[in-house]
């Protein structure tokens, strides 16, 4: 049997030419004098990181609050960590918000989504931008980069940042081998369902910025399933050519193991249900089982015939609602970590 020749459908190839940029397109003195009156805040979710936060932050602060007044606003948001991150942060000049303080009096909830959605309640900029606080030779141009289409464009509302993610094993360095959930995971299941979002080079990339009255229109999904269910929400709530994407060059930072990136997977595929859902192509009223069972090798409860430990996971997903709903039960005001 041939196989037909296969190409990008028209829609996804004119949004890729037309709706990328590179962090080198955008000077920080061109933003700020593009930026007028808008302010600018960026958020750093951060669980345990105090061995690179404060390098992100120190960057930021020196080369786009000091030197160039282009961020107004630098808050991390101490996602219970258990180590010396909120106080490095706070050394390095970032302002620290707690991530149970800002949620205080509604359901308690995990993963690096509630700190997001922490983080956007905290903020008051106009245009919001995160950072994942691992990342290592942090430069300023990852938020430059993320800030050039919003300040320039009002008809972009979301920009998603892209790089070369290299994966350095024991021997060798793969260029772009730390992409792994992606290419088996999440790109598969949008080039079936939501095909329009094909021309995401990073659809789970961490770092990305949006407008303000927009992030506040979408649920926060509480684990890894977040920036999944963003980019699907965002497509229903704004389309495709209100989105953009930014390349950042390469970004480090560390690998988790691959038990890790499986229970990573189990999220995002229960995140898509849960879309496919609510747009009728899944069965309404039935949920997958969120019980993920793995096995690793040895172990005091290894059992004999397998010479494995049974692992059971739970990688259920909650979501925070949207922002604007619940604008009213969030603390105005700061609330300083310890």
């Amino acid at each position: 049997m041939r196989k037909t020749e296969a190409g990008v459908t028209p829609v996804v190839e004119a949004w890729a030419t037309y709706r990328t940029s590179s962090a080198a397109d955008w000077a920080p003195g061109r933003l700020l004098r593009a930026k007028g009156d808008s302010r600018v805040s960026v958020v750093l979710p951060a669980r345990n990181e105090e061995a690179t936060v404060g390098a992100i932050v120190s960057t930021i602060r020196q080369h786009l609050m000091d030197r160039v007044a282009l961020v107004d606003e630098l808050i991390v948001v101490d996602s219970r960590s258990t180590d010396q991150t909120a106080r490095v942060a706070r050394a390095a000049g970032a302002e620290v918000v707690s991530q149970d303080e800002m949620t205080s009096g509604l359901p308690r909830l995990t993963g690096k989504g509630d700190a997001l959605w922490a983080g956007l309640a905290a903020a008051e900029g106009d245009v919001v931008a995160f950072v994942d606080a691992d990342l290592r030779d942090f430069r300023s141009h990852f938020v430059v980069g993320l800030l050039g289409p919003l300040l320039t464009d009002p008809s972009v509302d979301f920009v998603k940042g892209f790089y070369h993610r290299p994966l350095v094993g024991a021997a060798s360095v793969e260029a772009d081998g730390g992409g792994r959930v992606t290419e088996l995971m999440a790109r598969p299941l949008l080039n079936l369902f939501w095909p329009e979002l094909a021309g995401f080079v990073q659809p789970l990339a961490g770092e990305y910025a949006g407008r303000r009255d927009v992030l506040e229109q979408v649920p926060f999904v509480s684990g890894y399933g977040v920036e999944t269910a963003m980019l699907i929400d965002l497509l229903d709530l704004v389309g495709l050519d209100a989105l953009a994407q930014v390349d950042l060059g390469e970004r480090t930072h560390r690998h988790q193991d691959t038990a890790a990136l499986g229970r990573m997977s189990a999220q995002i595929m229960l995140t898509a249900w849960s879309r496919l859902q609510r747009r009728g192509w899944a069965s309404p009223g039935t949920a997958p089982a969120a019980l993920l069972t793995q096995f690793r090798r040895g172990g005091s409860d290894a059992l004999p015939a397998l010479e494995r430990e049974i692992v059971v996971s739970d990688v259920s997903v909650e979501e925070r609602p949207p922002l604007a709903q619940l604008r009213h039960r969030i603390p105005r005001r700061r609330v300083a970590a310890a």
